[in-house]
């Protein structure tokens, strides 16, 4: 029994299953986002069906056609989107420092994964013209 307890200490028994322990774990919630992607793709894929909050709709008010253009361009060349609409001369009132404010704008419709919408958000949010970005989370859509 001596021989035994001589050989593996309780405490050199566990430190491999400890160290273990703390390298699985941040790496599973780092892997998380893309095992959850994966997984709703493979999901949606075998059930012909949509799988809600997998995709999202996200609108971008420009104060330019040219400039909504150029931002729907980089969006499809970046892959950060299936699809850009540009919904031409959007009327907006706005409160601005106590007065009411009107604008024409340009209003950009993009559909994409909801994997996807921080690197649009932070795309988009880079030293640019742009008045407003709000995201949606679909719940029920088609599967294609």
């Amino acid at each position: 029994m001596d021989r035994l307890g001589s050989r593996c200490p309780v405490s050199r028994c566990f430190r491999p299953s400890l160290l273990i322990c703390l390298l699985i774990l941040p790496a599973a919630f780092v892997m998380y986002p893309m095992l959850r992607t994966l997984s709703l793709r493979l999901h949606s894929i075998i059930t012909s069906t949509y799988v809600s909050g997998a995709h999202s709709v996200v609108f971008i008010n420009c104060p330019s056609e040219q400039i909504a253009r150029d931002i729907a361009r980089t969006i499809l060349e970046k892959k950060l989107a299936a699809s850009v609409n540009i919904l031409p001369k959007a009327s907006s009132l706005y409160l601005w420092k106590g007065e009411m404010e009107e604008a024409s704008e340009i209003l950009l419709l993009i559909k994409t994964k909801t994997s996807k919408v921080p690197m649009l958000f932070s795309y988009v949010s880079s030293p640019r013209v742009y008045t407003c970005i709000v995201s949606f989370t679909l719940h029920q859509g088609s599967a294609t």
